[in-house]
């Protein structure tokens, strides 16, 4: 390499740096994310968990964005002074700058961040790789000079975050607790079920509960979730899913810690009756004989059984009762509606078929989150709760801001604003730069997550 072009590579690197530390060239803010208002610019790279990439430097805010920073914890972020928009931000104390700024710890996380730069990839690449030599006669000097144009990092194709996470060691990490986790769920579950063993609900829910906890946000538990599509197991996997899909809900909900307790205790539980039916019928891929059909939907009723002798809240029993009760009396077993139907019964069913249609499964592919919300916004006001399904799909969807999704006809492009009017239907910013509105497209939509 050059000593020009490594001249060059290191003062971009050290002004990163600079800027990182609020140093850089031009004036920035500190302020607490309370504060923030759509139209904002951010001045640094906002980075979760260390090293999770939320909101590039120049990176415009609106309203879902600031959502979201609220939604990873982040507390305050450094923009650029906002002097266009005609609005006097406080900034944060100088002591409490002081506390805020860069640890060794955060700076090692910082540099972790930078090492994954397409610059630095690029300058590794180009030191390790032997020379090539020409095969076609020609001079080398003139062939060196047409091919180094060609070094460009816009040619090779940034992985997507879901594809970075899947490498993480975040990620095996929770695969890792998250398997241990539903071994544990079928060792208490079969116990239960064949011995009548008292249920413990703090020791069921407790490791559930630490997952959870480790990964610092909501939108971090939806992010490893989703990675976790490939986990065919229709009951065990599926009731660990669902207890945390319960647990975040809850949160959204602004419930009391007892109750987001209770609802992931729900969510784990709700489909205990299907230990008592035969296993060749729950894992059958093909369609099932009426026969068949009508002992799956007996497993609400064999839950319930189960449960009722144990000494737990009734929330837990009567949503393995009622989680395929609807509000339009469309479910069953009791084809119960509106206020009938309990409450938490109501949560774990939206977390329930949200898990069960996005799942992948050995005969059939999940779908699309997005083609699942749409599939909510169609007739989900009917059957679920309206207050709930809102709150749901609109937090949802927020988890999906920055990634890069497949259209149905190939188009790829980047989530980037979120359509109140249809959450399925977002802003996309496509490949070549140009910005596409799904809810005035007829006939497209989203088919798949990269």
């Amino acid at each position: 390499m050059s000593h020009v072009k490594q001249r060059l590579h290191f003062s971009l690197f050290f002004g990163i740096i600079l800027t990182y530390l609020g140093l850089g060239g031009y004036c920035m803010k500190h302020v607490k994310t309370e504060v923030l208002v759509p139209g904002m610019v951010v001045a640094t790279d906002v980075i979760a968990n260390g090293k999770q990439l939320v909101f590039p430097k120049g990176y415009k805010l609106t309203e879902r964005a600031i959502a979201r920073l609220e939604g990873y914890g982040i507390r305050d972020i450094r923009i650029e002074d906002p002097v266009d928009l005609n609005i006097e931000v406080e900034e944060i104390p100088e002591d409490e700058v002081a506390d805020s700024m860069p640890t060794a710890a955060s700076m090692d996380s910082l540099l972790s961040a930078l090492s994954s730069l397409d610059f630095l990839q690029e300058e590794r690449t180009a030191e390790e790789a032997p020379a090539a030599t020409p095969d076609d006669g020609s001079d080398s000097s003139a062939s060196a000079a047409k091919e180094s144009p060609k070094i460009s990092v816009t040619q090779q194709e940034e992985p997507s975050h879901f594809e970075k996470l899947k490498a993480s060691k975040e990620f095996q990490s929770f695969k890792q607790s998250f398997s241990k986790n539903v071994d544990s769920l079928r060792a208490n579950l079969n116990e239960i079920v064949e011995k009548n063993t008292p249920i413990n609900v703090d020791h069921m829910i407790g490791d559930t509960m630490m997952i959870i906890s480790n990964q610092g946000s909501t939108f971090g538990v939806f992010d490893m979730l989703h990675n976790m599509r490939d986990f065919d197991d229709l009951t065990f996997a599926h009731s660990m899913n669902v207890a945390m899909i319960c647990n975040v809900f809850a949160r959204w909900l602004r419930f009391s810690e007892e109750d987001v307790k209770t609802a992931t205790a729900c969510g784990m539980m709700h489909d205990i009756g299907k230990l008592k039916i035969d296993d060749a019928i729950i894992k059958k891929p093909g369609k099932l004989t009426a026969e068949e059909f009508r002992a799956i939907q007996s497993h609400p009723v064999e839950g319930y059984r189960i449960l009722q002798p144990q000494n737990i809240d009734m929330h837990i029993k009567l949503s393995a009762l009622e989680h395929h009760e609807k509000c339009d009396g469309s479910g069953y077993p009791m084809k119960l509606t509106g206020d009938k139907i309990d409450s938490f019964a109501k949560i774990v069913a939206i977390a329930d078929i949200y898990d069960a249609m996005t799942a992948n499964r050995v005969y059939r592919e999940g779908m699309c989150p997005f083609r699942v919300i749409e599939t909510f916004e169609e007739e989900g006001f009917h059957k679920y709760e309206v207050a709930y399904i809102m709150k749901f799909l609109e937090n949802v969807v927020n988890t999906y801001i920055d990634n890069r999704v497949m259209l149905n006809d190939g188009r790829i492009g980047t989530v980037r604003w979120i359509n109140k009017q249809r959450l399925s239907k977002p802003m996309l910013e496509m490949t070549d730069g140009t910005f596409l509105e799904l809810g005035k497209e007829r006939g497209l939509r989203i088919d798949k997550i990269l």
